[in-house]
């Protein structure tokens, strides 16, 4: 490739990423009209000139990544498309050129990646560990558990950190056969010196097989699709409490690893009741029937002595401890206060009494003697009074179905009482959601985590007159964001994840609106696409594609 196809190249890419992802530009840079022929020419000239000055192949590759650095933000140098842009170039240098040194991954000579000397290309495939040392540290346990779920032998340890911050550890991890990659004071200096280290490994270490990317940090997403699109096995490491989880690229599989093994694996059923009768205890000390999870752990570790999130990884293999809660709904009951710091938990059997937690404030069962006082004195009248809560609830929300807490919540807003108490009175010996089932008035479908109410012998009449949402009524973008990020926070608070699926987005809106997001974005732009519409809101919606599935979350706001 000439100097001249080289600088085309780089141009193209820049331009590129102006119309396609502007954010990842320096700000001066975003609004430069690059598509001219005064700039484009501008640019070609100034990148010709540092090239031909360059020695060498070697130089010149140095010189295009500082080139860059001048007009994108540090992100861009984690995205697949550098990856990509360093293959292409290489793919430019001679049979016989030296291979390039680690310069195009970083500019600092004195942090290069480790010589591959060792390793030659008639040799057998290897496995390369890349650890950011700052947010993950591995024992030595935990890496026989990682070599065991690699084909090929672990090799090559680099381990990335600002080793003056970390005490002895340098030289603990020295002694266990890591290189020491050492990077400045900063919070994204180790992740972001590993993920460019990581994109060009390829060119380092040509008999390299399989990567292991032990990080916490969700920025080593972009590594891990970078490295499986030069066709590595990539394995992702994290930490998630007392347990290593490893999600494999080629199988999509998660393997678990608990760092604190449990002396003794109680059954699932009996683990379920050994966590209600904490939660119990903790009510009957405290007088408050919502206690903070993190109590509920603390607890439970204490008595067992073990976790519970190592227990839900072995019963539950890829469940969070809020999934777990989540998936027993007839045993507990998850909540998070918006104001409030952590979830709480509740039995079910004592949700029906309470309207919402409220930590600072005890919270006492209501006297079953009280169902003498309610109006309700039939199961006919109790049905019909559930449904004015159903329509109501549907009509205010624009909803087609509503959840059964926010049914339970409403009634006991209003009667004073949990629907468990009004049951129990009616000598109705059934949990809330068996009676909802056997009522011919609703049907219960379970969405996501959570059990839903949909109208079961409400004429069509009567239903379309409740609910007001209609894809009419989003008349313009700012509308649609409202009610794009209406159900991201709606459906995040409800899994307990940090983020969820565009495709769950998707599903939402069509269940609310009967249209699709995508047929309603382009009401307002014809090319455009839900991920489109997402991915060019950066200030407001974080994007990522993991496992070749688009992700979202709410971005945090700038202070």
């Amino acid at each position: 490739m000439t100097i001249d196809q080289i600088c085309d190249c780089v141009y193209q890419i820049v331009l590129d990423i102006q119309q396609q992802h502007p954010e990842l530009l320096k700000e001066k840079y975003r609004t430069t009209p690059w598509h001219t022929p005064h700039n484009q020419s501008v640019f070609i000239k100034k990148l010709k000139a540092r090239l031909t000055q360059a020695e060498d192949e070697e130089a010149k590759l140095i010189n295009i990544r500082r080139f860059l650095e001048i007009l994108l933000l540090p992100s861009y140098f984690t995205q697949p498309s550098f990856g990509e842009l360093t293959q292409t170039l290489q793919s430019s240098i001679p049979p016989h050129s030296p291979s390039p040194s680690p310069e195009l991954v970083s500019s600092d000579s004195s942090e290069a990646v480790p010589s591959p000397a060792s390793v030659t290309n008639n040799s057998p495939g290897i496995a390369i560990l890349l650890l950011d040392a700052e947010n993950l540290q591995l024992d030595i346990e935990t890496e026989k558990f990682l070599a065991k779920l690699c084909t090929y032998p672990i090799q090559i340890k680099v381990a990335f950190a600002n080793w003056r911050s970390l005490g002895k550890k340098d030289a603990e991890f020295h002694s266990r056969g890591y290189e020491l990659i050492h990077v400045p004071p900063g919070k994204d200096s180790a992740d972001v010196k590993m993920a460019t280290v990581g994109s060009s490994i390829f060119i380092h270490y040509p008999n390299a097989r399989e990567i292991l990317v032990c990080s916490s940090d969700g920025v080593m997403t972009h590594l891990y699709n970078t490295l499986r699109t030069h066709g590595f096995t990539v394995y992702l490491v994290r930490k998630q409490g007392d347990t290593i989880t490893v999600l494999n690229s080629d199988t999509n599989q998660t393997q678990r690893h608990c760092l604190s093994p449990p002396p003794e694996i109680p059954g699932l059923e009996k683990f379920i009741e050994q966590i209600k009768a904490i939660i119990r205890l903790e009510q009957t000390r405290t007088g408050n029937q919502w206690v903070k999870l993190s109590k509920i752990s603390s607890l439970f570790r204490r008595q067992y002595q073990t976790t519970i999130s190592c227990l839900v990884s072995y019963h539950c293999p890829g469940k969070t401890v809020p999934d777990f809660f989540l998936d027993y709904p007839n045993e507990f009951v998850l909540h998070n206060l918006p104001e409030q710091s952590g979830l709480y938990v509740t039995l079910f059997e004592m949700y029906s009494s309470v309207i919402a937690p409220n930590p600072s404030a005890s919270t006492e069962s209501p006297d079953l003697n009280s169902f003498l006082n309610t109006k309700i004195k039939s199961k006919v009248e109790l049905e019909q009074e559930l449904v004015k809560i159903v329509k109501r609830l549907m009509a205010d929300s624009g909803q087609t179905s509503v959840p059964i807490s926010n049914v339970g919540s409403e009634f006991c807003k209003q009667h004073k009482q949990g629907i468990t108490q009004v049951l129990k009175g009616l000598n109705i010996s059934v949990k809330f959601i068996t009676f909802l089932k056997g009522c011919n008035l609703f049907e219960l479908k379970k969405t996501g985590k959570e059990y839903k109410i949909t109208p079961g012998n409400f004429t069509k009449e009567e239903t379309q007159n409740e609910i007001k949402s209609t894809p009419e009524s989003i008349t313009s973008f700012k509308e649609l964001e409202k009610v794009i990020k209406n159900i991201i926070e709606t459906r995040i608070q409800v899994s307990g994840a940090k983020d969820i699926a565009v495709n769950d987005v998707k599903k939402e809106f069509q269940d609310q609106y009967q249209m699709t997001a995508d047929a309603c974005v382009k009401k307002f732009e014809p090319k455009s696409s839900l991920i489109k519409f997402l991915r060019n809101r950066p200030t407001m919606f974080n994007m990522a594609l993991i496992d070749q599935d688009y992700r979202v979350a709410i971005a945090k706001e700038l202070n």
